[in-house]
């Protein structure tokens, strides 16, 4: 699975986070312990943080005058990897010639940096041509998350459709809602019939449940290779929006967020214009750190049992007690442990999008091993352009 990851951009940082000659930072990213730094000119370095002379980090190196110099010996690096300074190695000017750190294509679109790790470094893919990455900087707002557990296990609650009328709604009832609010119908049916499909991009579901005066109340979501997803929650014209579950490695994940800023908020109110409990959208964060998994970590976390007010979930109208659901959902997720061992699954007829996917990914991983098959959407930018999600009646 790595393998194939590779074969894509993937996102690593805003690129407000690296500031100009600023100090480097350190970045997990598919299991590799990397360096990123914004050198004199603007250019960003993504590059193995070990320097090729002794293997010091280069975290702690100084990034001055278009490169990273690593303050054991002196050798310094440009965005390339390219060694263009051995100090300490006297009159031998072509021996830095010989030297190359491990570093990797990066990109920037739109307040995001963009890295590409794998074996195409000469001439990587283009980037893909996903709608929300496409909006102007000002037009798109840009949120990550860590999260404590596997990418997967993180990626499959943004595409499971039916816990949304439990562990997000389940203390609302369609009573406390006013009759053209369109969110009802999930909380009237809280069972909904499927269909699921494979794509050229991935995998798709819709979701549907009887509506008032005969109609159906239709929910469309996606999967798209290797790590993206769209959920239903919005109207197709303005649903802007898509979401990264990036491996940082094996247990932790980077949530990555892009949504157009002028689209319509999604209804949660009561017929009194009330926010429901537990539907704030709340991205309340402890302060980064310069340890590998130190960005972007939220204060609700395992150790606090992530928040959650027992009195809240009692007579609070709040199913989980817990606030906001981004937050609901991380703690279902990292409650499953790092991995989730799926031999302890009981997958049922409302999990067959999740089913689906993981078939899908699986496909895609094996062709690319067995028979040297490109993924989707590597080559063919294009391909998930104008994808997005919604629902209507």
């Amino acid at each position: 699975m790595g393998k194939m990851m590779r074969q894509y951009w993937v996102p690593a940082a805003m690129s407000s986070e690296l500031e100009r000659d600023g100090a480097p930072m350190r970045l997990m990213l598919l299991g590799e312990q990397l360096i990123a730094f914004r050198d004199s000119s603007g250019r960003v370095g993504i590059m193995d943080h070990k320097c090729p002379h002794r293997c010091a980090s280069l975290f702690l190196g100084r990034n001055e005058e278009n490169g990273i110099r690593c303050v054991y010996h002196g050798w310094k690096y440009d965005a390339d990897g390219n060694c263009v300074d051995t100090p300490n190695i006297a009159g031998d000017s072509d021996f830095k010639r010989h030297i190359k750190a491990k570093a990797y294509k990066t990109a920037e679109r739109n307040g995001l940096v963009w890295v590409y790790m794998g074996e195409r470094q000469e001439a990587p893919p283009p980037l893909p041509a996903i709608e929300a990455t496409l909006l102007p900087e000002s037009e798109v707002q840009i949120v990550f998350a860590q999260r404590e557990c596997n990418w997967l296990q993180a990626l499959e609650g943004d595409i499971d459709t039916s816990h949304f009328g439990f562990l997000h709604a389940g203390a609302i009832s369609a009573d406390m809602l006013a009759p053209d609010n369109i969110f009802r119908y999930t909380v009237t049916n809280r069972a909904p019939d499927y269909h699921v499909t494979d794509t050229e991009y991935g995998t798709m579901y819709a979701a549907h449940r009887a509506a008032d005066d005969g109609q159906t109340y239709w929910r469309f979501a996606n999967f798209m290779l290797p790590f993206w997803t769209q959920t239903p929650q919005g109207k197709f014209a303005t649903h802007l929006h898509n979401r990264a579950w990036v491996p940082m490695d094996d247990h932790h994940t980077m949530f990555v967020s892009l949504r157009w800023r002028n689209e319509p908020a999604f209804v949660t109110s009561d017929k009194a214009g009330k926010l429901m409990p537990g539907f704030e959208r709340v991205f309340d964060y402890l302060p980064n750190t310069t340890e590998w998994h130190g960005r972007w970590r939220l204060k609700a976390r395992p150790e606090n049992d992530w928040l959650v007010d027992r009195e809240a979930q009692k007579t609070g109208g709040n199913f989980t007690g817990i606030t906001g659901i981004h937050q609901q959902d991380q703690a279902i997720t990292e409650s499953m442990g790092p991995v989730t061992a799926h031999l302890f699954e009981h997958l049922a007829p409302s999990d067959r999008m999740i089913m689906a996917t993981r078939r899908r990914l699986l496909k895609a991983a094996r062709a690319l091993v067995k028979e040297g098959a490109v993924p989707p959407g590597v080559d063919d930018p294009e391909l998930m352009y104008a994808v997005r999600s919604g629902d209507f009646v």
